[in-house]
């Protein structure tokens, strides 16, 4: 099985390049008018699965929620201050006091949160 999380947008070129060249996800693939729609997907790394953002059709962009987030685990606090410093955003409280102890959350031009942890992913 392979897993791809979807999320509608109405600032399609602004989250790419949030995604892409700010978070540094590689871009797999993206597709223009198809049925009313484009979209680009990125790879998550370290994983087979997939981040796609679209936009078009009849329905709105959602609303970001704060407890709706992409935790991304680098490693290393280098490594989240440098991310951090790339994408330019300043960091925001996260609803959970636990992200706010254990990492830095940011907000994507949609507003949904990512939070950069420097520690390296749990082990299931």
């Amino acid at each position: 099985m392979q897993v791809r999380f979807a999320r509608h947008t109405e600032r399609l070129d602004e989250v790419v390049r949030f995604y892409g060249e700010g978070l540094g996800l590689p871009e797999l693939g993206r597709f223009e008018d198809h049925d009313g729609y484009s979209g680009v997907f990125f790879g998550l790394p370290g994983t087979n699965a997939h981040l796609e953002f679209t936009s078009g059709g009849r329905h709105d962009a959602p609303s970001p929620h704060p407890e709706t987030l992409l935790v991304l685990y680098l490693g290393d606090a280098d490594a989240v201050e440098e991310l951090r410093k790339r994408i330019g955003a300043q960091p925001i409280a996260s609803a959970n006091p636990y992200w706010n102890a254990h990492g830095i959350t940011v907000a994507d031009p949609d507003g949904f949160r990512i939070v950069l942890v420097a520690e390296p992913a749990p082990q299931s």
